[in-house]
């Protein structure tokens, strides 16, 4: 039997995009050709397969979360309004502190256990602090992209099959 999360979590900086939100921008933003640019005219662009990813993923009908510690908070939801990414995502968390603060949120508004819940991020830290919650958890370097969303899902169903054997889960 295949195992699904019932959510799948994705940080924000270096994961769906190539920068720290809080580091790089000058608000306001706004759409020109397609890219979001900065009040200086700076360009603000999304990884490769982080649309593409939300989007089928949503389709499928799995329920997204935003997990976020930026400090950058009315730009990070301004670059995922504009991107259009805000129409796939179901909660979001967006704000500094602990990432066990945000799956708190998550679990509380989505009413989702977390051990069903998936991970992506690019900090150690944040995945060694999830991992002991009971979080799937992929760490990921140079963004998100398929091969990191597959690798997700089997470690997620490997991971829910063994709890079920044990009678941790039914």
């Amino acid at each position: 039997m295949e195992y699904k999360p019932k959510v799948i979590v994705f940080d924000l900086d270096y994961t769906l995009w190539p920068f720290y939100a809080d580091a790089y921008m000058t608000l306001p933003l706004h759409k020109k050709d397609g890219i979001v640019h900065d009040k200086n005219n700076c360009k603000f662009e999304l990884y490769p397969q982080s649309f593409d990813i939300l989007r089928k993923l949503h389709s499928e009908g799995y329920k997204i979360g935003i997990a976020s510690r930026t400090s950058e908070i009315t730009g990070a939801k301004k670059l995922l309004e504009l991107y259009d990414l805000k129409r796939y995502i179901h909660q979001k968390e967006i704000y500094p502190g602990s990432k066990k603060a945000h799956f708190a949120k998550l679990h509380k508004h989505l009413k989702v256990p977390l051990h069903d819940m998936l991970f992506f991020d690019d900090e150690w830290r944040n995945i060694k602090e999830l991992r002991e919650e009971g979080v799937t958890c992929v760490m990921i370097k140079d963004g998100i992209n398929w091969d990191y969303v597959k690798r997700g899902l089997e470690d997620h169903n490997k991971k829910i099959s063994e709890m079920q054997l044990n009678g941790l889960v039914s």
